[in-house]
């Protein structure tokens, strides 16, 4: 989310607004970052709640702050099929594998699963979520090569800058218009 709020604020992010930072966990760093930048931070309790009455209300706030794309930075919850629905195309995820290898892994597994298999490049995919584990449209990878004497910690830190430049570039791309999606294939219009 940082390298998101740094193009905003530096200007290379034109037309993009963060209206609120949401998380289901209180003690999310993410919503610490947001409140340093003066973002809207909310903390959406989800005890007590199934997931459609949890994205109910997700969806309300959504609707309140006349939301045009939802980022999944850290999201680890399915959405549920009603949400995803009426959000379809309009929510993105970030996964730290070139999908489809290693969907459903999170952060540091998928790390270490590529280095016991040992490939030899990993990276980053954005795509716009549907009702799977990192199943839905693809809309940008990016490549990130395997060293010989790569750490999870290292490999980590290497995808992660991919995700920040994927996920600024899909931005860019909603933003003006430029993502088609026709079944699960997103094409990417000049």
């Amino acid at each position: 989310m940082q390298a998101v709020i740094d193009s905003i604020e530096y200007g290379n992010l034109k037309d993009v607004e963060i209206s609120f930072v949401l998380s289901n966990k209180e003690s999310a760093y993410i919503l610490e970052r947001a409140r340093a930048h003066n973002i809207k931070a909310i903390f959406l309790d989800p005890k007590g709640k199934t997931r459609e009455e949890y994205d109910q209300e997700v969806d309300k706030l959504l609707q309140e702050h006349k939301i045009n794309l939802v980022l999944l930075i850290g999201y680890m919850k399915l959405m549920s099929s009603q949400f995803v629905q009426k959000w379809l195309n309009k929510v993105m995820n970030i996964h730290p594998s070139l999908l489809p290898k290693y969907a459903g892994g999170m952060d540091k597994g998928v790390h270490e699963t590529v280095l016991e298999n040992g490939d030899k490049i990993t990276g980053a995919s954005l795509i716009f979520i549907d009702e799977g584990a990192d199943t839905g449209p693809i809309i940008l990878q990016k490549e990130v090569p395997v060293e010989e004497d790569e750490t999870i910690d290292s490999l980590k830190e290497k995808v992660q800058k991919a995700e920040q430049n994927i996920i600024i570039k899909g931005i860019e791309l909603f933003r003006d218009g430029k993502i088609k999606v026709e079944g699960n294939k997103v094409a990417i219009l000049a």
